[in-house]
């Protein structure tokens, strides 16, 4: 009698995706001081692209809310959720201006609507929404320190 072998890769894996889709979604304790203030209806491109204070305050606010499953710093070599460095490694190769912007318009867009509703796939939740948790200049402010991640990672 044979037995079927599965690798312990996939079983690490299949028990880790179960960790992150029992992921609920607590908010950060870091205060968006020091940020403009954005109000409450979400805008639709990040205001705080390359923002020396941004950096800083995403910083805090992903270690406390998107590192345990993205990874510290934004390096998800260990996490099993997606490498978020490499969100905008499209973009970066479009050398016309009026192109990357769209780009970058479609990627804020593509974060903005990923962070407030969360990630569904076949029914199962990978990311909890974060809309009314996360306050739109903490959201966009993790973005601009995810951004500042990208060289320092695999492209």
């Amino acid at each position: 009698m044979t037995m079927c072998k599965l690798p312990v890769t996939f079983f690490a894996l299949f028990f880790a995706s179960l960790a992150v889709a029992n992921e609920v979604a607590i908010a950060p304790t870091v205060s968006p001081d020091g940020l403009p203030p954005l109000g409450n209806i979400w805008l639709s491109e990040n205001p705080y692209r390359g923002n020396p204070v941004a950096i800083a305050t995403g910083q805090q606010a992903y270690n406390q809310a998107c590192a345990r499953c993205h990874g510290a710093e934004a390096s998800s070599s260990t996490a099993p959720a997606p490498d978020l460095r490499r969100l905008n490694s499209f973009c970066k190769r479009i050398a016309d201006a009026e192109l990357n912007a769209a780009c970058m318009r479609d990627n804020d867009a593509y974060f903005a609507k990923t962070v407030r509703n969360g990630k569904v796939i076949v029914g199962v939740t990978h990311m909890p929404p974060w809309q009314g948790v996360l306050k739109q200049e903490l959201a966009w402010a993790i973005q601009t320190f995810i951004e500042a991640q990208a060289g320092k990672g695999r492209e």
